[in-house]
């Protein structure tokens, strides 16, 4: 007879509970629902926005490889407007520039890599782009350009790859010794296999000319010249 009186007791609790509080059970739950939907819709979106992206970029590579300027130029410029949010604008630059190079518009070229640099991709990519452009600079025989782009930056996993260029824009400039030295951290970096050509740079530095030492400048005084005082026998032979 408790046990009975008992159950009812629990089963009143719940009824009790349930009715104030069992609202913002059904609250929670519908509000949690619309949550997780909403996750799985933003998800969705993002994923068919990269493959929409992914496929605009595709048609934009074949318009390189084509040689079609005018097409990859509007392709280029419907990635950069559609979907900015993704790598896929990063490495529009970069195929833009490559058809630029191509077609001889090394300052258009120049422009789409600082875009790049400039822009929200990756740090990878923005090392990829602006090693390029260094190299558009040295072709443009503005190694000062060069020095500024690379002197002072973290390279990171790109050190030997920048180092290279940095020697030849010192070279180009007439800085022998810096060139060298450039050239050294390169042939030293146990990471520059496969980001440059050793031989190429080894080459390179060989083909350096030799650093002319400056002259120590001569901080001797001269030797005071003591006059030669007149004799009496003198005076009297020149009577």
């Amino acid at each position: 007879m408790d046990d009975l009186l008992s159950e009812k007791e629990q089963i009143e609790q719940l009824r009790s509970w349930w009715s104030g509080y069992g609202n913002y059970v059904i609250g929670g739950i519908v509000i949690g629902a619309g949550l997780l939907f909403g996750v799985n819709q933003y998800q969705a979106n993002k994923l068919q926005t990269q493959l929409d992206a992914s496929t605009a970029y595709e048609t934009l590579v074949e318009h390189v490889v084509d040689g079609d300027l005018e097409n990859a130029e509007r392709m280029a410029s419907e990635i950069s407007t559609l979907y900015s949010d993704t790598t896929y604008e990063g490495q529009a630059g970069l195929a833009m520039a490559r058809l630029y190079m191509d077609q001889n518009r090394d300052q258009d070229a120049a422009g789409a890599l600082l875009a790049v640099v400039n822009g929200n991709s990756g740090d990878e990519l923005k090392h990829v782009a602006r090693l390029r452009l260094a190299r558009v600079y040295l072709y443009q025989n503005k190694a000062e350009e060069v020095v500024a782009l690379l002197a002072d930056l973290d390279k990171g996993a790109f050190a030997a790859a920048y180092g290279e260029v940095l020697g030849d824009a010192y070279t180009a400039l007439g800085r022998i010794a810096e060139a060298q030295d450039e050239y050294q951290k390169v042939l030293t970096d146990p990471l520059s296999r496969g980001t440059v050509d050793p031989q190429l740079v080894q080459w390179k530095a060989l083909d350096l000319p030799e650093v002319q030492a400056e002259a120590p400048a001569d901080t001797t005084e001269p030797e005071a010249v003591t006059p030669v005082e007149s004799s009496d026998t003198d005076v009297e032979e020149s009577e």
